[in-house]
Parts: structure tokens; C-alpha cells; sequence
């Protein structure tokens, strides 16, 4: 079984937040594969594909605490670190920019530090949206914590989503590619 999973924040105040593109692009693959979010387990929204062997994940927790839900269900359904697939945004990327990793640490993300602390280990696929970094009353990127925090819980702009629709349609893309051939193959198709 495949387990893949993608970050954001519950509820509709967080609905269309740069945090939440995991979400976004998650939703999109389910709907190109006709999958259904219709169950509750381990603190998240899941579907199953027609086989049973793919395993969508939205935690329902805050993404802060993504681990919990996601070791809960890998534990249930006894799904190998390197069979999760997390799809989650990046700070550190251009907005739209799709970026496949095998492995690797968190990047500061919290939801991924969770994943990691839960699973015990960071040896699980990830792909990372870029969201860009906001910039300060000068123009240059910041890394001020209050701005950070208020940019990533941000809504997602009108130019953003155009921007951002083409990085979605990859994220789909490249999980398939993921699923039939692996990760290496995919980092070389999507990087």
C-alpha cells in the first residue's frame, strides 16, 4: 500500500491559504482519479483508490501536529516510511516551483518536522510547492517569524492561483509517475 499525504490546516478559515496547497493538490489528484475523502481515521479525511492499495491522507489535525495522523495510519495499515508520499509548501521555493526529494530533513517546515519526529525517521518521498518567501516594506525576502506566519496563513492571490494552477497539475503528475515507476524516475521527469 501507498499512503500519500498532503499538509494544510483543517477548516474553512484556512481553505485557500498558501499553507494548505498539500491540500490543493491532493484534492486535484483525487478528482482526476475519482477519490473520495469519505472516511474518518487517526485524526484525518481519507480515501481509498478502487484497489485499496492507495491511501489519500488529509490530517485533520493542525498541520503542526501531521505526524500524529500520519504514523497512526501508517502503523494501521502497515505502510513501509518509503511507500508515505508527502506533499507539503516551501518558503524557500518560487511560487509554483515543484520540488521532489527522496529524503531529507524538515526545511523548518512544522507539519514535515512532525512527520519526521512521528515516523521516526525522514527517510520517506516528499514534494514541496513553492510558495516564495514575503518580502519586507524594502522588497527583500524576509525572515521575520510574525510576517512568515501571516504570509503562509495568507489566502492565496488571484495571480498566485495562476500561477499556481500548472504546479498543481504537476503535483498530480508526478505522483502518478511516483506510483508506476518510483521516486528516482519521477525526480528525474519533475526536478
Amino acid at each position: 500500500m501507498k499512503l500519500i499525504v498532503g499538509l494544510g490546516n483543517r477548516g474553512r478559515i484556512y481553505a485557500h491559504n498558501r499553507h494548505n496547497i498539500g491540500f490543493h493538490c491532493l484534492n486535484y489528484f483525487a478528482r482526476v482519479h475519482d477519490i473520495h475523502f469519505d472516511r474518518q481515521q487517526c485524526r484525518a479525511r481519507v480515501g481509498f483508490d478502487k484497489t485499496g492499495e492507495l491511501l489519500l491522507v488529509k490530517p485533520s489535525t493542525f498541520i503542526n501536529l501531521s505526524g500524529e495522523s500520519v504514523a497512526s495510519l501508517a502503523h494501521r495499515y502497515h505502510v513501509a516510511v518509503e511507500d508515505i508520499l508527502v506533499i507539503c509548501d516551501d518558503l524557500d521555493l518560487p511560487l509554483g516551483k515543484v520540488r521532489l526529494r527522496q529524503n531529507g530533513g524538515s526545511g523548518g517546515h512544522k507539519g514535515m518536522r512532525s512527520i519526521i519526529s512521528e515516523l521516526g525517521s525522514d527517510e520517506f518521498p516528499r514534494i514541496r510547492v513553492g510558495i516564495g518567501r514575503p518580502a519586507d516594506f524594502t522588497g527583500v525576502s524576509t525572515t521575520d517569524t510574525d510576517m512568515i506566519v501571516d504570509y503562509v496563513l495568507g489566502d492565496i492571490t488571484s495571480q498566485e492561483e495562476e500561477i499556481l494552477k500548472p504546479a498543481i497539475l504537476k503535483v498530480s503528475e508526478a505522483i502518478d509517475c511516483f506510483l508506476q515507476q518510483g521516486m528516482e524516475i519521477a525526480m528525474s521527469r519533475f526536478n
